[in-house]
Order: C-alpha cells, then structure tokens, then sequence
C-alpha cells in the first residue's frame, strides 16, 4: 500500500528553469498574480447540485475591485487559450471564483462563460510550485496528452483537464453495462506505467480524471493525471504506482478479473515503448529540461537517498545509487525505456 506521510513541501522555480519556461513560450505577463486573488472579502461553502458539500468555497471581492479583478482574470483567460487575443474576452463574464481550502496550493478555479452561447470553461491560478511545474512538463512531452499552463513569477496559471474525477466515476459509473472493461482494466495499466516511468506520485482516485471517447464501433479510455504536486518527491518507489493505493481497488480488482500477467506485461513493454518514442521525437527539449531539473533541489535528502536505492534493487541497475537529486533520478529511470 502507498502512503504519503508527510505534506510536500513546495520549491520555488529558479532561475535556470524560468529561461527554460520562457524559451517555451511558458512564461507571460500576466496582469494578476496569485496574491491579487486572496484579497477577496468574503466568502461561501460552495455544493454540488445534490446538495453536498464540495469543500470549495465561492468567494467575493470589494466592490472596488471587482471590475479591475474580472478584466484581469479575462485576459489571462485569453493568454492561456488564444495566445492573448484580446478579441474574445468581450463575449465573456466571470462567473464564480471558487477557492479550494485544502490542496497544498489552495488554488482558485475560475469559471468562464460566454454570454451569447451560456457555454462555459474553468482555468485554475494556483501558487507556483517547481515540483508541479515539472511534473507537467514532462506529462506534456511523455504522455499521450497536452499541458497548456503560464507562469509568472510565484504565480501559475493551469488550463481545466477535462474528464471524470476518479472517485466519482468509481461511484457512478462502474456499474455501467455498456462499459467495456477490459478496455478500463488495460487503460489503467498504461497509466501505472506512465508514472512509474516518470516518477509522478499520489496518483489515487482524486488526482486523475476519466476521458471517455465514444468511437463509431467501441468506446476508449484514457486516465489523466490532472495533479502534480508529487512528482518525484516521496522517497518510497510504491508512492509512484497507482496500483498501490487502495482508492484505486476498483480499477485494480477488475485488472485482477480480465488480464493474465502475460497481458499485463504487454501493455507496460506498449507503454513504455511509446514513451520512447516521444523521448525521441522531444530530444533536445527534455535534455535541456533534464539538465535543469538534475541539477535543482525538489525533495529532500532523505526522500532521495531511499528513492534511488529501491529503484536500484527493482531494476538491478547501480546507476541510481550515483544519483545527487531527484532530477538525476528521473533521467535514469527515463533511460530504462530506451535499454529495453
């Protein structure tokens, strides 16, 4: 079983790394930090339309700031999702700014709709956290899916990943029988070995979604991670695999129901080989991103010394033991996918 003892602690983005994020077009001007958001002067426990509690609260500015706020947050709206055409932002209105009390970034959900259409979108500012931003990074050059995000001093600024919550679709949707759930089972294989691969941590139930895409002939899966906080921090090698958190016993028992291990181990050697072909493809992107995050603090000592030793005994590679950081870590195991 995974557990995580202790809260993360969050690292700052250094200097090295913020030339990186602004050579990728990462970093913008932004005409509201995090900061400017925590100003409000009230707020309300926001609930879901059944009536419980989402542990979100809705919250409310002074009415002399109000104006300033929701043009602010419209345009940073336009930097995420039009590359800042300004054009857009007069067909829409703010509609809530929700706080989340508990994440370790307590972040703001924003949520955005179109006037004409009643159409509407979320983008979250949260505090900025080198460990997050990394973990998206690499989830937007490794994995089958595309990170949009902005940066700005301690500020970040996320994009919505659409799908349903972990949790809620092992309460609401198991039960389906137009599920197909071989399909689920090998999903969530792939999905272990995406962040095992990468070292992406605390993947239970709440910190991924569930993409369902209905085909002419069949439906596809695809789990998202949509937190980041852990990626490569906790010293233990089972905190990396969503296989070990008991949350996810639902998707884990129906792998136990449908896939024999010869099929297990063909869906992780796919996975893996696919991720090699994107290490490929974004060579000279993660080597410089590579670079920068071997040689940066995002854990502590100790988290480090044991990380490197378990993934030594399970890959029977000494190569980690000569790791310094975290960063180092992650660039060995990336190079796991290339030797095999």
């Amino acid at each position: 079983m995974a557990l995580i003892s202790k809260k993360k602690i969050p690292y700052k983005i250094n200097l090295q790394f913020r030339k990186y994020l602004a050579k990728y077009n990462r970093e913008a001007h932004l005409p509201l930090q995090y900061n400017d958001l925590c100003r409000y002067e009230s707020a309300i426990t926001l609930y879901d339309r059944l009536g419980n509690d989402t542990l979100w609260v809705t919250v409310f500015f002074p009415y002399s700031e109000i104006e300033h706020i929701y043009e602010g947050l419209k345009k940073i709206y336009a930097d995420l999702k039009t590359d800042g055409d300004e054009k857009v932002i007069k067909h829409l209105i703010v509609d809530r700014v929700d706080l989340c009390t508990y994440g370790n970034t307590k972040p703001f959900r924003i949520r955005i709709v179109n006037k004409f259409n009643d159409n509407f979108d979320y983008f979250y500012i949260k505090k900025a956290d080198a460990s997050r931003v990394y973990g998206m990074e690499l989830e937007h050059l490794l994995s089958p899916n595309r990170i949009t995000y902005l940066t700005k001093d301690d500020t970040l600024v996320e994009e919505h990943i659409a799908g349903i919550p972990g949790d809620q679709f092992f309460k609401n949707n198991l039960l389906d029988p137009e599920m197909n759930q071989i399909r689920l089972a090998k999903e969530f294989i792939k999905f272990n070995e995406r962040c095992f691969v990468r070292l992406l941590g605390d993947m239970h139930s709440s910190n991924f979604v569930v993409d369902i895409t209905p085909d002419f002939e069949e439906v596809y899966y695809r789990i998202r991670a949509i937190d980041f906080d852990q990626q490569s921090y906790e010293g233990k090698r089972s905190v990396y695999m969503p296989q070990y958190f008991k949350q996810n016993n639902p998707l884990i028992e129906m792998g136990m129901k449908y896939m024999t291990p010869e099929s297990v181990k063909q869906y992780q050697t796919e996975e893996r080989s696919l991720i090699a072909s994107r290490l490929r493809v974004e060579k000279q992107r993660l080597y410089e991103l590579m670079d920068i995050m071997a040689r940066d603090e995002i854990a502590n000592e100790e988290n480090t010394e044991q990380l490197k030793k378990e993934l030594a005994l399970y890959y029977k590679n000494d190569k980690f033991l000569k790791c310094k950081t975290m960063g180092s870590i992650v660039w060995v195991s990336l190079e796991q996918v290339m030797i095999h």
